[in-house]
């Protein structure tokens, strides 16, 4: 009867550690996915704000971007 206690124990406490261990797992996974939206998130607001910039730079004229257009005074 004490064996079959025992061996009743040993199961139930590693039932326990496998639900724990898959919890634990689970919770990884979840966090790992987290990051990796962070990430992307991040990745997307850059990739905006470089072409924002790039749009700025163009509407500006600087770096060459927007051809020169010359106006002149006077008759011919």
């Amino acid at each position: 009867m004490l064996e079959e206690n025992r061996r009743r124990i040993e199961e139930s406490q590693r039932k326990e550690a496998l639900e724990q261990q898959r919890r634990e797992e689970e919770r990884y996974r979840e966090l790992e996915e987290l990051q990796r939206q962070k990430e992307e998130a991040t990745r997307r607001k850059k990739q905006q704000e470089e072409e924002e910039r790039v749009k700025q730079m163009k509407l500006l004229g600087k770096n060459k971007s927007r051809p020169k257009l010359s106006f002149a005074l006077g008759s011919k």
